[in-house]
């Protein structure tokens, strides 16, 4: 299959993932309007087996030779380019049919794909906001040297995207984040006897468990600040984050004359989703949209700083540029992955994250190369800090 005209080709990176297969929710609602030309994966390779049978695209990528030897199994493989790790997504970010790029690998891992398909002047639609935390600077500079466009998937910048349309930026005053709060933004309890289980319980949205444990620490938010300033040019104070418990009010834009716009609808990511696929066009949605046929409330409150200091440190590392934000995140990636794995207790993670930001050596990268580089040696300090944590008082 080639592209026409009226036929968009789609690369998604991390398609087995939530925000991926979501993604592929809304190609298939308009199957004469997109063409799947790239699959990259990690290892859940029978999701993936099935959306290769499905869509059969130029070029797939697994995490290692086992996940391909076992993806032979189950689905027939010829005439795909394949590929492997992170050599194997830049191949799906920058193949040459591809129009748009889904970057919705969950963490670093996506990173140089990104990276690479903007370089290769392929608009990308950025769900993995890890990629601009870690590196926006860089990631600008390579989208204005090729005229790549870069469009928001997540809900939040999704909503400030289209607030800030047709607007100049001399009129903006500031921008709103919205969170969730979180399943502790009225917890009782010591934060310290919380279990990933409950960590996982996410209000209104279903997430993925890396981005559940990050939205309850509110690190999502602060890594969505940084991402923010990136995307929109604005800087970190005069970017907000406010609590909204209902999730309905996605992000709002206040300009200089008072006037405030915010973006509303259902918690559902196949809308975002849409709109960068569709970008700048606007297509019929396929799911049902607002109901406003019984009461509604809406309710806002700030952030509890002390409670969640996350959120704070995303600031700081913002505050601190160069490879700080890098750091941020690769120490915050490995925490949670040893919470999930029920190995230090919840507060762990902000501590965590602060000890490796604290032991930084801030430098200014000028290649992702640099960025990588300070990725490693945060994880390598955050895994040596994790490793004198004591165990939850569950594993004690």
């Amino acid at each position: 299959m080639h592209e026409t005209p009226d036929r968009r080709a789609v690369s998604v990176l991390g398609s087995t993932g939530s925000v991926g297969v979501n993604v592929l929710k809304v190609v298939e609602a308009f199957p004469d309007r997109f063409e799947i030309v790239g699959l990259a994966a990690g290892r859940n390779v029978h999701v993936l087996a099935r959306q290769i049978a499905r869509h059969r695209p130029r070029a797939i990528s697994v995490a290692d030779a086992g996940c391909l030897e076992e993806l032979g199994r189950l689905v027939d493989l010829a005439g795909i380019q394949v590929g492997l790790g992170t050599d194997g997504m830049v191949a799906v970010a920058t193949v040459p049919a591809a129009r748009i790029v889904v970057a919705s690998a969950v963490g670093a891992v996506g990173l140089l794909p990104t990276y690479r398909a903007l370089q290769a002047g392929k608009d990308v639609a950025l769900a993995n906001k890890e990629t601009l935390v870690m590196a926006g600077a860089l990631m600008r500079a390579a989208a204005a040297a090729t005229g790549a466009r870069l469009l928001p998937i997540d809900s939040e910048h999704c909503a400030l995207h289209q607030c800030l349309s047709g607007r100049e930026p001399a009129s903006v005053k500031r921008l709103l984040l919205t969170a969730s709060g979180g399943p502790f933004r009225t917890w009782k309890g010591n934060l310290a006897e919380v279990r990933p289980a409950d960590a996982l319980k996410h209000p209104t949205w279903n997430m993925g468990r890396k981005i559940s444990i990050d939205s309850a620490t509110l690190m999502n938010k602060g890594l969505e600040v940084i991402e923010a300033r990136w995307l929109f040019d604005v800087p970190g104070e005069r970017i907000d984050v406010v609590v909204h418990p209902q999730s309905i009010v996605h992000s709002m834009v206040e300009f200089v004359d008072g006037t405030i716009l915010a973006q509303l609808g259902p918690t559902d990511m196949r809308l975002p989703i849409q709109y960068a696929l569709t970008y700048p066009e606007v297509w019929p949605s396929t799911i049902p949209g607002m109901d406003f046929g019984h009461a509604l409330s809406l309710t806002f409150e700030p952030p509890d700083h002390e409670r969640f200091p996350a959120l704070g440190l995303a600031r700081r590392a913002l505050r601190e540029e160069g490879t700080q934000p890098a750091a941020l995140n690769a120490a915050n990636e490995e925490a949670v992955a040893a919470f999930l794995a029920d190995l230090v207790p919840f507060p762990a993670i902000a501590e965590t994250v602060e000890a490796v930001m604290d032991a930084h050596a801030v430098t200014r990268p000028a290649r992702i190369e640099d960025v990588l580089e300070a990725d490693a040696w945060a994880r390598v300090r955050a895994r040596d800090e994790l490793s004198r944590r004591p165990l939850p008082a569950s594993r004690a």
